[in-house]
């Protein structure tokens, strides 16, 4: 598919599209940039015909494609390197989570003889690093492209992320954003809000209640897990659409509240069976699975 393939940032994500490109011969040569050590040790471990560049200069002039799997705060200090050096026939594209920013940063900053198509694949895990990456990440998960005028190379991106197994939807950034600030960011927030929540109950009770965790507070653990570079970057990237879905679920929280302080039966019901019907939804769209706890054994 193609002929030089370079990943700028291998941890979970960049790691994974490196083993799905390897697994699925997307590209006759791989070249990946990394600046941790650590990291490059083990990338290396994937795969010995692996390049691994030091920096960003002239060896990625004919680079055909670059996917950047960094967390979004670097972009900006990547792309002088790409304009730079980088050859007017290759693709940019990348794996952030929240887009009218980066498309922004595109219009604003990328060399305007270089086409970046936007990209976020719907996959991710708690873990963070190059060691937990899989060849199978991408397989039958979503992946959005945002729409480009540029139809020719948007279709090399749809390609590329067929090849690596994902089912693609075009979509507008603005939508993008705002959907996922609701069906993503919003969770995550509510996770690590949850956690802080017990820890300060635990300090202010004196008594050790994580050990007493229940299946909801440990599966809110596992999203609270995740690294917190990459969340820090998509909440204050989606400010506006977080702050929106925030107040939302504030609201929403206090009509919780209300119903439990004067026991209104009716009304909690109704809101706890409406809310059962979105879990029937995530499994009919076979987006999770209908076994009990997950399927966990």
């Amino acid at each position: 598919m193609f002929k030089k393939l370079l990943i700028i940032g291998c941890g979970l994500i960049g790691s994974s599209i490196l083993r799905g490109c390897i697994n699925k011969k997307i590209s006759k040569k791989i070249f990946v940039y990394e600046k941790s050590k650590k990291n490059i040790f083990k990338i290396k471990k994937i795969n010995s015909k692996i390049t691994i560049l030091k920096k960003l200069d002239k060896k990625i002039s004919d680079i055909d494609i670059v996917i950047i799997s960094t967390p979004m705060s670097q972009y900006d200090k990547i792309i002088p390197n790409l304009n730079k050096y980088l050859g007017k026939k290759s693709i940019i594209t990348d794996v952030g989570s929240t887009k009218q920013n980066v498309l922004n940063l595109k219009n604003k900053k990328l060399n305007k003889s270089l086409d970046w198509i936007l990209s976020h694949p719907i996959s991710g895990s708690e873990v963070s690093g190059p060691e937990h990456g899989s060849k199978s990440l991408f397989i039958n998960k979503w992946c959005i492209i945002i729409k480009d005028k540029n139809s020719k190379k948007q279709k090399k991106i749809i390609q590329f992320w067929k090849k690596l197994g994902s089912k693609i939807i075009l979509m507008d950034p603005k939508d993008h954003d705002k959907i996922f600030a609701l069906t993503s960011h919003l969770p995550h927030l509510i996770a690590y809000n949850l956690i802080k929540t017990a820890q300060d109950f635990q300090k202010k009770q004196k008594k050790n209640i994580i050990k007493y965790s229940a299946g909801g507070l440990r599966d809110f653990s596992r999203i609270a897990a995740s690294n917190e570079i990459m969340w820090r970057d998509i909440f204050f990237n989606n400010k506006k659409n977080m702050i929106d879905a925030i107040n939302i679920f504030i609201k929403n929280l206090n009509s919780f509240k209300k119903n439990i302080k004067n026991l209104e039966d009716k009304n909690l019901i109704k809101k706890l069976i409406n809310s059962k019907k979105v879990r029937r939804q995530i499994i009919n769209l076979k987006q999770d699975i209908a076994k009990p706890d997950f399927g966990r054994e």
